[in-house]
C-alpha cells in the first residue's frame, strides 16, 4: 500500500483532474440539486455502502447519510446545509463514484478511514432554492438551540458517529476576492476559532494543516485564487461549536471559475480537495505542527461585482463619468436557475473589481426601453450607444 509520501510523488495534479473527468456524475450538473436527483445515486451506492435515512426535514423530506469505509479514522462530511449551495453535493458523487471503482487512491482513503456523508442535509432549502430551511431559520446560526429537526438530525449523527475530523461544506457568492487583488476566491477554507479569543488551538491547528496541503495542491490549477475566511468566533455556526468540542473541523466554500456560473471548474477543484484532503488523513498522523502555510492564504475581501460598465454617463447632459456595478441574483425558474443582473451601485469603483468589465468610452448606458437607470435596475440587458447589450452570457 502506497504511504501518503509515495501518493504525493507519484500523483501530480493531471492525474487528479483525468480521475475527476472519467468519474464526473453526468446526472448531476448545474445549480439546482435536490433528493429527486440524488434518489438513483443513492439506490446505485447501496452495494458499496450504508445508505440510512436519519430523519425528516420541516416539510418532511428524507435526510441521508452515505456511510464508506472500514479504517479507524472517522471523518463527518455534510452538505447543502444552505440548500443553494449544491456544488459540494456533485462534487460528493463524482468522489463517491471514484471510491466504488476500485480505485487505487480511494481504496487508500477507505481502508484507513470511514466516512459518513450527508449528501443534502437542506432537503427543503434545496427544493425551493433558499439558503434557509423551511421555517426561514438558517441552520448555520443554529447549532447550540437546535431549534430545527435538521440540526437536532446532524446533532445527532455527530454524537453517534464521534468523528475524529469534520468537513462543513458550504458555496460562496461571487463577490469573494482572494485578499486585495483582482483575483476571485474560487475556493475558500476556514479552521473556525473554537473560542473569543481565537486562539491557534491545537485542534484548530490540525485543520490548518490539513487546509494547508489542500491549498499546496489548488495552487498548481489556481494560483492566488485560493482564500480563507476571518476567523471571527460564533458559538452558533456549527463548524465554530464542533471545533469548540476539540473535534478538527476545515470550512469548504466553493465559489466562483472565471465564467463558471455553472461551478463546473469549481466542482472539480473542490473533488481534488476532497481527495488530497481525505488521502493526508489517512497516511499522516495529523498532529498540527505543519499548520504554518495557512497563514500564507489571503483573507476573504468582498471586492468583485460580476459586471461593471466602467466610464458611463447616465445622461447626455453629464459631464462627468461614474462605473456602474451589477450583481447577479440567482433565481430558481422552472427547476432551473436563471441569473438575473440587478444594478447595486453608481459611483466611481476604482477599488472594486468585476468578472465581468466593459468600458462605456463616455457613452450614455440607459434601460433598454431608453429610461435612466437607477439602483434597483434589473434586467439581462442596457443600452449602450444605441445597442442592446447583454450584462450576463453563458
Amino acid at each position: 500500500m502506497f504511504t501518503f509520501v509515495d501518493q504525493i510523488e507519484f500523483m501530480e495534479i493531471t492525474d487528479l483532474q483525468l480521475l475527476f473527468k472519467k468519474y464526473k456524475e453526468s446526472s448531476l450538473f448545474h445549480r439546482y440539486i435536490t433528493n429527486e436527483k440524488i434518489t438513483h445515486l443513492l439506490s446505485k451506492l447501496e452495494t458499496y455502502a450504508k445508505v440510512k435515512i436519519v430523519g425528516k426535514s420541516v416539510l418532511e423530506n428524507d435526510i441521508y447519510t452515505i456511510k464508506i469505509g472500514t479504517g479507524s479514522k472517522r471523518i463527518l462530511m455534510w452538505s447543502q446545509m444552505h440548500g443553494n449551495e449544491s456544488t459540494t453535493t456533485k462534487a460528493i458523487f463524482d468522489f463517491l463514484n471514484v471510491c466504488i471503482s476500485n480505485n487505487s487512491i480511494t481504496n487508500d482513503i477507505l481502508d484507513n478511514c470511514t466516512l459518513c456523508i450527508i449528501p443534502i442535509l437542506n432537503p427543503d432549502g434545496a427544493e425551493a432554492y433558499t439558503r434557509v430551511n423551511a421555517n426561514d431559520v438558517d441552520l448555520n446560526r443554529d447549532a447550540q438551540q437546535r431549534t430545527q429537526p435538521e440540526s437536532d438530525i446532524l446533532r445527532k449523527v455527530f454524537n453517534e458517529f464521534k468523528p475524529h475530523f469534520c468537513h462543513n461544506l458550504h458555496g460562496q457568492r461571487t463577490i469573494f476576492s482572494a485578499g486585495n487583488t483582482n483575483k476571485s476566491a474560487t475556493v475558500s477554507f476556514l479552521a473556525p476559532a473554537q473560542d473569543e479569543a481565537c486562539t491557534v488551538t491545537p485542534t484548530r491547528k490540525i485543520a490548518m494543516e490539513i487546509i494547508a496541503e489542500m491549498n499546496s495542491f489548488l495552487q498548481k490549477i489556481i494560483p492566488e485564487q485560493v482564500g480563507v475566511y476571518d476567523d471571527a468566533f460564533n458559538i452558533n455556526c456549527v463548524g465554530d461549536t464542533f471545533q469548540s468540542e476539540n473535534i478538527p473541523t476545515i470550512l469548504f466554500e466553493a465559489g466562483h471559475f472565471h465564467k463558471d456560473y455553472a461551478r463546473d471548474k469549481t466542482r472539480e477543484l473542490i473533488f481534488i480537495s476532497y481527495i488530497t484532503s481525505l488521502l493526508y488523513i489517512a497516511n499522516t498522523d495529523v498532529d498540527g505542527s505543519n499548520y504554518g502555510a495557512y497563514f500564507d492564504i489571503p483573507e476573504n475581501k468582498k471586492l468583485f461585482f460580476d459586471v461593471i460598465i466602467r466610464n458611463a454617463r447616465l445622461d447626455e447632459s453629464d459631464r462627468e463619468t461614474i462605473d456602474l456595478a451589477f450583481q447577479f441574483e440567482e433565481r430558481l425558474q422552472d427547476d432551473r436557475i436563471i441569473f438575473v443582473p440587478i444594478l447595486k451601485n453608481i459611483e466611481i469603483l476604482s477599488n472594486n473589481f468585476a468578472h465581468k468589465e466593459i468600458d462605456a468610452k463616455g457613452a450614455v448606458v440607459s434601460s433598454i426601453d431608453n429610461k435612466m437607470l437607477e439602483v434597483g435596475y434589473e434586467n439581462v440587458f442596457v443600452k449602450l450607444n444605441n445597442e442592446k447589450i447583454a450584462l450576463f452570457s453563458k
